[in-house]
Parts: structure tokens; sequence; C-alpha cells
């Protein structure tokens, strides 16, 4: 089994912990710390369940112990599929007290991506609930098994059936190790990359901790605080910016929704008092058009955070006047750097930027084609390093070696402008990635998928923009069967076990693709001449 590591050249560690970035603090023990200090405090509240600090580090520190007594060992992987239910945070925090590497999928996934998640992280054992919006991940588990028999243990929040229900994976915790060293891994999250399946993100206790603690402080984020889970738990920015996590550390309460919508989340506000969350545009779009008719109390809302896309501007500045509350923007990734515009900033820089870095120590450039930096206020891609962004993926060389520079920049995808006072305006990504909405698709992935239906020559996914979801999926598909249609195609690809926001959104059926007078043409060239040949040709039928 390969180690999971991620490590910074000794200068740099040593740089972040003087700064007191890194303070060799651990997720196991600041859970420890808030349970000892308000006990009594609700710490997270689902549905009719309202778990205090002290039941929440209970329970975290039972299921500690029966992980460890179903044979795993410290050290080992641990895919956990849960969706925004109480469980989601005893069983990850059961599995970092317990030493465990909890790997993050989202509930959306099905079994191509979480057999690549368990294959790639050689993960040990899979944890998931019973259902979640309709779907049976007993069902995905049996196959998992099939699939990877590596994977020796599955336990089910619920009924679990064959497999060991949560309910019953406890111990005596009298047995349990010590915390886990600060700058060992804490758990892996997956990165939406441009290329392929995801790729697994290892953060450590220190460097994470670090994000969302600066986070609270940027936010003001207190233990009088209410933060509502709209999105699903385990994405990075509701889990960090400044996210459940964030407001665990502070001490506040956690509020989890099932669904992101009004009629979920309205009540639940209104009730819970809530005060902070975090939405991608088209939510963030959809609430504001729920917002005038609505009977609820929203007034204790005091900042919509709007991130995972870019917010524009016209949208942006109507946050305050239909919701009531202060917009933050948010521009940050999975593999460490996050921007936020200041609460204290002017509204122009709120509503046309996606903020500045977190830390002083973030190191930032916007470069050319050339890798030369660019003047402030051009475009440019952007690399960036600092005290919270890794420096490499996890068991994936080919991926390192395209994503990091030889003096350890990570290479982000996105092209931006660097304005005054490091502000930054997000202009959309260089590679051949789809952004709908929030969800990072690869358009590789995709076409692979295609391709492999019978009655497909080849096929090409670009990224449409989209007034709803920002960007939206299209197919281009050179047909080798007569009468194929794109309802086919999509039920076809329903059934390949992929996520549901990766089936394209629509299908453009052509006869051939242009092609150099060689022949060759690169696969982002056509892209780009797809999408382009489409933008002008709906136009003229517009206009």
């Amino acid at each position: 089994m390969k180690s999971v590591e991620q490590r910074w050249p000794d200068e740099f560690a040593r740089l972040y912990r003087e700064a007191g970035y890194w303070r060799g603090e651990t997720f196991p023990g600041f859970l420890r710390d808030r349970a000892a200090e308000r006990p009594d405090a609700i710490a997270v509240v689902d549905g009719a369940r309202r778990w205090s600090y002290a039941e929440l580090h209970r329970r975290a520190e039972a299921h500690a112990a029966g992980f460890l007594a179903l044979g795993l060992v410290p050290g080992q992987r641990v895919v956990v599929q849960l969706g925004n239910i109480a469980e989601f945070f005893s069983v990850v925090f059961g599995l970092f007290r317990a030493g465990l590497v909890p790997v993050y999928s989202l509930p959306a996934h099905r079994l191509t991506e979480i057999v690549h998640l368990a294959q790639r992280s050689e993960a040990a054992a899979y944890i998931a609930g019973e259902d979640y919006d309709g779907f049976d991940y007993r069902v995905l588990a049996r196959d998992l098994r099939d699939a990877v028999p590596e994977v020796r243990h599955v336990v089910i929040v619920g009924d679990a059936q064959e497999f060991m229900a949560l309910d019953a994976c406890v111990a005596d915790t009298a047995n349990l190790p010590a915390d886990p060293d600060p700058a060992a891994v804490a758990f892996m999250q997956i990165s939406g990359g441009s290329t392929g399946l995801p790729k697994l993100i290892p953060r450590t206790h220190d460097d994470y901790i670090y994000s969302f603690r600066a986070s609270n402080e940027i936010c003001s984020v207190t233990q009088d605080s209410v933060f509502l889970v709209a999105l699903p738990a385990a994405h990075n920015f509701p889990m960090s910016s400044p996210g459940h996590m964030g407001a665990l550390y502070a001490g506040a309460r956690v509020v989890l929704s099932l669904a992101p919508n009004p009629d979920f989340t309205f009540p639940l506000i209104e009730r819970e008092r809530v005060t902070i969350t975090g939405l991608v545009p088209p939510l963030a779009l959809l609430w504001m058009q729920a917002a005038p008719t609505n009977t609820r109390d929203l007034s204790s809302l005091k900042i919509l955070l709007v991130g995972g896309a870019k917010f524009i501007p016209e949208a942006a500045k109507r946050v305050r006047a239909t919701l009531g509350c202060q917009l933050q923007q948010v521009f940050g990734m999975a593999e460490g750097l996050v921007n936020y515009t200041r609460l204290n900033d002017p509204d122009d820089i709120v509503i046309h930027t996606q903020g500045r870095p977190i830390s002083p120590d973030d190191e930032v450039l916007v470069v050319d084609d050339q890798g030369r930096e660019v003047e402030e206020g051009k475009p440019g891609y952007l690399l960036t390093r600092g005290p919270y962004t890794i420096r490499a993926y996890h068991n994936d060389e080919a991926a390192n070696q395209r994503s990091f520079t030889p003096d350890g920049y990570y290479r982000t995808g996105d092209v931006v402008r660097r304005l005054a006072g490091g502000y930054l305006e997000v202009l959309g990504r260089a590679g051949d990635h789809i952004n709908r909405a929030g969800e990072k698709i690869s358009a590789e992935e995709i076409e692979d998928h295609l391709l492999a239906h019978s009655g497909v020559f080849d096929a090409a996914i670009v990224s449409i923009p989209d007034p709803t979801l920002g960007e939206r999926s299209c197919a281009f598909v050179i047909a080798q069967e007569e009468g194929l249609k794109s309802s086919t195609l999509k039920a076809w690809m329903r059934k390949r076990g992929i996520a549901a926001f990766k089936v394209p959104d629509q299908i453009v059926f052509v006869d051939r693709f242009e092609t150099t007078a060689a022949g060759k043409v690169s696969r982002k060239e056509l892209r780009a001449r797809l999408r382009g040949e489409f933008l002008t040709q709906n136009e003229e039928n517009v206009q």
C-alpha cells in the first residue's frame, strides 16, 4: 500500500510554523477541546436531531474504536459517501480519531467514480447511507466489493442488510491511539480535474485547519454563528470556506439541509436563525427568485457566500436588496488557494471581483503562455503556492508533472486578472473543463463514455454558457448508426454508473469534424471550434 503524505520543503514548513499558520492542531484535538468548553452547546442539527458537542464527541470516539475493532489499521483509507446527515460528522471525526484517512466522495457519484476512488486510494473500507435522494447505496456497495475485493469492510448508516450497521460499529474507547501527527494527511478530497476521473488531494491537519481558522476571521464566524450546509457536506466549499468545519472549530452550530432549494432551506433559516451559508451561483439566483414571494423570516441571515463558479455582477448587485444580507464572493479550489471579498470592501470590489487570498504568504503568479508574469490588469494563467496549497496529488505522477512547476507552484487552470490590492477577477478556465453549477466535469471523461456506445463514431464535449447553471455541457456526436437519438444516448449514459451531472445536457449530431489538411486536429482545438460554431449559429438564429 502506497503511503499517503503531503510535504512542503523544509524552509516553507518552517516559515508557516513560525508565522503561526500551522499550530500543531488536529481534527480530533479541536473537537475534544470544543466538547470540553461547550459540552451542552448544539453542534449539529439534522431535522429533529440536535447533537451537542459532547454527544458528537462521544459518538466519534465510539465509532473510532469500532472502526479499529473491525480490523482497520491507522493509515488505511476509507471511502466515505454520505449526504447531509448528522452521521457524516460522527463518521469522519471517528475516522480522524482512529488515525484512518477518509476519502471524500459525493452522494451523486456512482459505481464508476467510487471504484476509481477506491482503487486509486487503495481503500480498505467503504461507508455510506442506506439510501439518499432515492438511490440505494447498498447495491453500489455490492458492486464495489465485486470490482475491488480489497474493500473488505462496508459500513452502512441505517438498514445495513448483510453489511455492518454504523450503530453497531462501536467499541471500548480505552485503547484508542494518540492523536495523529498534525503534519500527517487527515483526509483526501477529489479534484474536479480537467482530464479523466478525479485526482486525489491529500490535506494535512495543519494546513486545512489553518484554512478554515483564517476563514472564520475573514467571515466573522464565532460561537454565536449558525452555519447552514445547503450544498453537499463533502464538497470543499461548504466544508472549509468557512464551512461546517470552520463553524465547529469556532464552537458554532451547524444546520444540515437535505436539499439546497428554498423549500428546504428557508424554513431552516427561520427556525434555526441561520446567520451564514454558502451557495453556488445558480442556487443564489434561485434563492433571489424565490425571495419576493417568500413568507419565511430570513432576517437572521447576515452573510451569503457565493463561490464554485463566477457570480455575474448583475446578479451580485441584487443580493442585498432581495435577500437582505451581505454578499461575500469566494474563489477557491480543493487543492488549496481560497480568495474572499472582505466584509468591509466597497461594493464595487464585492460585485466585480472574486476576492483576494486568505494568507499574506499565499503566493500568486499570473503568467502568459510562455510562463512570464503579466502586468496587473492583464489576463493570464493563475499559479499559486502557500501554507494550505498542496504540493502533489496522491499516487498520480503524470498529473503531478502537469499540475505543478518545479519550484512548487500549482497550475490552477484558471484564467484571471489580478487587480489593485491583490484582488482577482476570474475570467474562465484554461483547459477542457466544464463548470456546471459548481460541479467540475472533464470533457475527456464524458467523451470516453460516449465513445463506448456502439452507435457513436466520435464525440466531443464542450461547455456552453447557461444563464442558470453558468455552463452546461453539449456533446457533438458523429453517429455510425442510423437513427441514433439523443434521448437514447442520454438514457444509455445514465446506465453507465456515473454521476447524473455528467450526462450531457444537450447532444448535437454532426456529419463530421473539421480537421487540418494533414487530417489532424487537437481535441482542445476541436472543442473550441465546435463551441464557437455552436454559439455563432445560435446568435444568428436569434437575430
